[in-house]
């Protein structure tokens, strides 16, 4: 008889290997001094396990690799760009197709042609990137995630859902000829990584056809998203992941995509767009605005940016991303480490999300005042202690000044364990978790931290402390 296993294994095998660096902890402090304490601005070779982000650091297939030898790299009209758009509009179904260097390109370019100063711009959660461009442009980006994304230890499936009474409210508040577009972040990074169910993402479509808005999808994550919609949305279960995705798609005028994440490409992105259905000036001719832009800052409208043997990675990636048995083994190495810190009583953002686990650093360290930085403190700690480098989503990426040495606090203090996609095996994770749980013993040895240098926008990629 058929036999249902338990252990669900990588869906591929190892090719190719790249050594990792062992260092020790008086090299690791030595080198975080020299940094700062920014771990952005370590070098890479000083890392043992990276866990800084999942944007273009994936492992690419056999089948990509092939892709990109058939690159045409003509400076119009490529081959290659063909055979990416394909993929874009066999998934999202939109019409136009403007290939970018990666997902903030996109952004900048939909924000630079619709958004004016004064402009609300409402969201889940606007991640770092897309409210910086937001805000570059004089507008103001508008956090409506619904009351579950709150509260972190708070078990709910759908976490990333959108406020729909705030949201109509804001409509309310300040007017729709003030509000361009209305943005869903699927899955919600700045929130841990949590899910959006369809019957939110329905509900934002209705909600903006009457009102006469336009409605866009940040899409980085579209195929984990379905995953989760496919493993607790009723209705769903026997959809596939591309069909949950298509449909998707299909409520939304259009997307950015970084395509470093989900596209499982090292590079990349691209913004899909479908004619307005609004009439209008703002939304006048966007498609080929917005194709302007390209040519004066990406590049030619079918390159963007991109070396065709990119556009072929992406094509493949985009297709490969939705197998179930890739997502399945996603969804599940991210839960697996998500379990194992739990069952040691560290804090983290319930239940795991998809692509990170986040552990809530308020919690963990609550003798440290946001003011001092609570999340970047404990990944500067986790980093000296054991060689991983994680990424602070909290204070220092969304805090505010408000006075002169004062910060308005942010309504979380996360450090985010983004798990890079087919790159790290279940050794790797374990390591991880054993050195979490010695930081967890030792978390009242842990101090603050304050900033002596930073830039006036997107300050966590430059910014120096020192200990409080």
């Amino acid at each position: 008889m058929p036999h249902e296993f338990k252990t669900i294994i990588e869906p591929f095998k190892i090719k190719t290997v790249e050594p990792i660096h062992f260092t020790t902890y008086e090299h690791r402090r030595a080198v975080l001094e020299e940094a700062g304490y920014n771990l952005f601005l370590l070098h890479a070779d000083d890392v043992l396990i990276d866990l800084l982000t999942d944007s273009g650091t994936g492992a690419m297939s056999s089948e990509q690799w092939a892709g990109m030898m058939r690159g045409d790299e003509s400076y119009a009209g490529a081959r290659s760009f063909y055979r990416f758009e394909e993929a874009v509009q066999e998934i999202t179904g939109y019409t136009h197709v403007i290939p970018t260097h990666q997902g903030r390109a996109a952004e900048r370019i939909l924000f630079g042609a619709l958004c004016r100063p004064g402009d609300v711009v409402p969201n889940n959660n606007h991640f770092d990137t897309t409210r910086a461009n937001i805000e570059y442009r004089g507008a103001e980006a508008r956090d409506l995630v619904a009351d579950a994304g709150r509260h972190p230890q708070l078990i709910h499936p759908f976490k990333g859902n959108i406020d729909l009474d705030a949201l109509e409210a804001t409509v309310d508040e300040v007017g729709a000829e003030n509000i361009p577009l209305v943005m869903l972040t699927i899955t919600n990074n700045a929130g841990g990584g949590q899910p959006v169910s369809m019957a939110n993402i329905r509900a934002v479509s209705e909600l903006c056809k009457r009102h006469n808005l336009l409605f866009i999808l940040d899409a980085c994550r579209f195929a984990e998203n379905a995953w989760f919609i496919k493993q607790r949305e009723q209705g769903y279960a026997d959809m596939t992941p591309r069909e949950i995705a298509h449909e998707m798609f299909g409520y939304a005028d259009g997307c950015t995509m970084s395509a470093k994440k989900d596209g499982l490409a090292n590079i990349g992105g691209f913004l899909a767009l479908n004619d307005p259905p609004y009439d209008g000036q703002r939304y006048l001719d966007l498609p080929q605005r917005c194709k302007n832009q390209l040519i004066l800052t990406e590049g030619f409208p079918t390159y963007g940016g991109l070396a065709g043997y990119d556009l072929e990675a992406i094509a493949v990636g985009l297709r490969e991303v939705l197998h179930e048995d890739y997502l399945r083994y996603r969804i599940r190495s991210t839960a697996y480490l998500g379990d194992k810190l739990t069952a040691a009583g560290v804090p983290i953002v319930q239940p795991p999300g998809g692509h990170a686990i986040y552990i809530d650093a308020r919690s963990m360290l609550p003798h440290i005042p946001p003011h001092e930085y609570p999340a970047q403190a404990l990944a500067v700690a986790l980093y000296l202690e054991a060689g991983i480098r994680a990424v602070e989503i909290g204070q220092v990426m969304f805090g505010r000044p408000v006075a002169a040495g004062f910060e308005e606090p942010g309504p979380l203090d996360l450090v985010r364990l983004t798990i890079p996609r087919r790159v790290y095996t279940q050794s790797h994770i374990d390591y991880v978790a054993e050195a979490i749980e010695h930081v967890n013993i030792a978390k009242d040895r842990i101090r603050g931290l304050r900033i002596v240098w930073q830039a006036p926008a997107l300050r966590h990629f430059s910014a120096r402390f020192e200990p409080a």
